[in-house]
């Protein structure tokens, strides 16, 4: 798939915006703080309802204005559809496809796709568990729509028992913990079977895409790491590779009440709430050790680029949609070494649509150039 146009409204620097795009190669080439990535990011809302950047919408609106809108035009398989979201702080979302509105916006999910890589990715390999967290529930939505849904509930039973455990302990009021024990346990349990299923099909695309970026590396294994003990990757040879049982969670519910039944008085004491995905993380191997706090800077940036590229491949190669992801390259050539930028641009050609920006377009390997568009502030010109 690709898009063959963006167009933004009070999003981010833009008052407004309009890209015509085509299949191959598109390079923005502008200085530092023009707002070339306001514009990838607006790509990658249109895929997840989220940012790589910020955690919530707010900071996504114009300073000054009440809502922004993103809207892009995909091409699949020579079909277009249009898709639009609105983005009201402090509201739910609301989208258009073909103008038409949909009762849900998440509806919208699915239309359009896309892997970004950014140099914030350092942080999926130095950074805190939350950072991994986002990516794996992302990257979930992406390849199935479904779990924004399950993501969004579970989060909300997450802060309202985190508020009531906050509370019981000075009230001495537990009659409703049992309930929302459960709600925790049932959501947490459809989040985390796809998160497990996720990585158990991730793990090798990720170490094949390691193994070309940095061949000579040890090489690179993805462990998920739960806060239930005892729980163990699906046995991917015994279940369908397109999708995700809905009404099976392989006993994960049980296990998520048993263990919440062991570390009642722990959450009471401390009012928080100790187990459950949100407590989850992603662990990242690099040989025989962990690779946060080891690996080396060039080896950490390539481990981001194999997370990204990864994602690129196991979409790319999804029974269930057979289009490629829009793959989008944001600024990160410049943090590259030649070798680097060699191996990623030979990846990233595999791509229908590639979305690359750059301060300096020296930084863009020749492999890669494309329609180059020149942004300023306020201003795009191009194609070129």
């Amino acid at each position: 798939m690709y898009l063959s146009r963006l167009a933004v409204t009070d999003f981010r620097s833009w008052p407004a915006a309009d890209l015509t795009l085509s299949p191959g190669v598109s390079v923005l080439i502008g200085p530092n703080g023009v707002g070339k990535t306001n514009l990838m990011e607006a790509v990658g809302y249109l895929a997840t309802f989220g940012s790589h950047r910020v955690a919530t919408d707010a900071p996504l609106v114009r300073r000054g204005a009440d809502r922004a809108v993103v809207r892009g035009l995909a091409v699949r398989a020579g079909r277009e559809l249009a898709v639009e979201v609105e983005i009201t702080p402090g509201k739910a979302n609301r989208a258009r496809v073909n103008r038409a509105p949909l009762s849900r916006a998440r509806e919208a999910l699915g239309i359009v796709r896309s892997v970004l890589f950014a140099p914030e990715d350092l942080a999926l390999v130095r950074g805190d568990p939350g950072e991994r967290r986002r990516f794996l529930d992302d990257l979930l939505v992406t390849r199935w729509p479904r779990f924004a849904g399950v993501r969004s509930d579970y989060d909300r039973v997450v802060r309202q028992r985190s508020a009531l455990l906050k509370t019981a302990r000075a009230a001495g009021d537990l009659r409703t913990l049992d309930s929302w024990d459960g709600h925790l346990a049932r959501h947490g349990a459809a989040l985390l079977a796809g998160r497990l299923r996720l990585v158990a099909e991730l793990a090798g695309p990720v170490r094949d895409s390691y193994a070309e970026v940095a061949p000579e590396s040890a090489p690179v294994e993805l462990r998920y790491r739960c806060s239930v003990p005892g729980v163990v990757p699906p046995d991917l040879s015994a279940t369908e590779a397109h999708g995700v049982a809905e009404d099976d969670d392989g006993g994960l519910e049980a296990a998520l009440l048993a263990e919440l039944a062991q570390v009642r008085r722990q959450e009471i004491e401390r009012g928080v709430c100790l187990v459950g995905p949100h407590r989850d993380d992603l662990d990242i191997r690099l040989g025989e050790g962990p690779a946060k706090g080891y690996a080396s800077h060039g080896e950490s940036w390539s481990l981001a680029l194999a997370l990204r590229l990864g994602s690129f491949e196991l979409l790319r190669d999804d029974p269930g949609d057979s289009s490629d992801p829009i793959l989008i390259l944001d600024d990160v050539f410049a943090e590259l070494d030649a070798r680097r930028r060699r191996a990623l641009a030979e990846l990233a050609v595999r791509a229908e649509q590639v979305l690359v920006t750059a301060a300096v377009a020296d930084d863009v390997p020749d492999k890669l150039r494309g329609a180059w568009f020149t942004v300023e502030s306020d201003q795009i010109s191009g194609p070129a």
